[in-house]
């Protein structure tokens, strides 16, 4: 049972690393894709599209926006969470509290089984010049360290690279 984190930033390739990990070490089992992110906008939409053909058939699709670890704990298999920031945005907009996410997000990461997460690394930029997106930011933070925390392995995606910092 290992637990394994991809972070990184935008469009640093750390969904298709985390893709091909996950496969690499799933052979003769197909590997759950928990998508977490809610169709809100045609934008939205378009990225969700390139993660779906991408991903095609490798994968048994779960589309889940806020119980991950109700969905977890129904998993009988390898999971890829896709992505752990979007749906911290999504308890945020629906309104839980940061302590009930990083709650969940923490008994989540208890869970027995192999999972792999995916995450942006937000804390790298400017402070935000809003409260919400403060708030998110500092929220993803400590997420971030609570999965650093409990994951076996971490790795640090940038340029389409992966760096481990926890092999």
């Amino acid at each position: 049972m290992m637990k394994t984190l991809f972070i990184g930033g935008v469009k640093s390739g750390k969904s298709r690393l985390a893709e091909a990990y996950i496969l690499e070490r799933s052979v003769g089992v197909k590997p759950f894709y928990l998508a977490t992110t809610e169709l809100l906008d045609a934008e939205m939409r378009q990225r969700i599209a390139v993660h779906q053909e991408r991903r095609q058939t490798a994968f048994i699709t779960l589309e889940e926006p806020l119980n991950l670890l109700k969905t977890l704990q129904a998993c009988q298999g390898p999971v890829l969470v896709e992505c752990v920031t979007m749906w911290l945005n999504n308890r945020l907009y629906h309104g839980f509290s940061q302590a009930a996410i990083l709650q969940e997000l923490e008994a989540a990461l208890q869970l027995p089984g192999d999972f792999v997460f995916v995450h942006n690394e937000v804390g790298l930029g400017i402070i935000p010049d809003n409260p919400l997106a403060r708030q998110f930011a500092d929220l993803s933070g400590k997420a971030a360290q609570l999965m650093g925390g409990h994951c076996d392995k971490v790795f640090f995606c940038s340029a389409g690279l992966m760096l481990a910092m926890k092999p």
